[in-house]
């Protein structure tokens, strides 16, 4: 099934809240109100599906600071699962963090085994950023900032998941390894 990657439009958030909304029933990702997806639309990569049109899938690049980022909702329609949609969509999600100067990319999740395949790590601690960066980080209203922070106040709202992290900059030499040894 050809799939293609593409920014997504403010006409994808209907699509987005109903791929979302299983999987909140499920306690996999968040819902959220419509409104923080129209605020946050210019961060989503949708993945249609070209034959049909249908969104195969989505996901959000979040810069935090200069350095680090997160993955967001990130997320593939039931009937698309299985596919290489949600690995196509977090390689170019890995990539645009990698264009925009960020250096390490951090995401909560369930689905450990996947980003792991993906070079991602689980945080053992959040040293992820010194304390002057984290000071400045506490004056962020972003939901997903406390998560990552570990604020007591989101703990009620927390579900459970595992903070993963990667280091763009291993990847990328990764990535030059596989690519030698691939000339060979």
């Amino acid at each position: 099934m050809p799939v293609q990657l593409r920014p997504a439009r403010t006409q994808d958030v209907a699509d987005i809240r109903d791929v979302v909304a299983p999987l909140a029933q499920e306690r996999v990702l968040l819902q959220k109100e419509a409104v923080a997806y129209y605020e946050s639309i210019q961060e989503f990569l949708i993945a249609e599906d070209t034959d049909t049109g249908e969104t195969a899938g989505f996901g959000a690049l979040h810069v935090m600071w200069e350095d680090i980022a997160e993955v967001r909702t990130l997320a593939t329609a039931d009937s698309h699962r299985g596919r290489g949609v949600g690995s196509l969509l977090l390689e170019e999600l890995l990539d645009r963090a990698e264009r925009l100067g960020v250096t390490r990319v951090f995401c909560l999740t369930f689905e450990t085994a996947f980003f792991t395949r993906h070079g991602f790590s689980v945080m053992a601690n959040q040293d992820a950023v010194d304390p002057e960066v984290y000071s400045e980080l506490l004056r962020s209203a972003d939901e997903g900032v406390a998560e990552f922070l570990d604020l007591a106040r989101v703990k009620p709202n927390t579900l459970g998941n595992t903070r993963m992290i990667i280091d763009l900059a291993a990847r990328r030499a990764a990535k030059g390894q596989e690519s030698a040894a691939s000339q060979l």
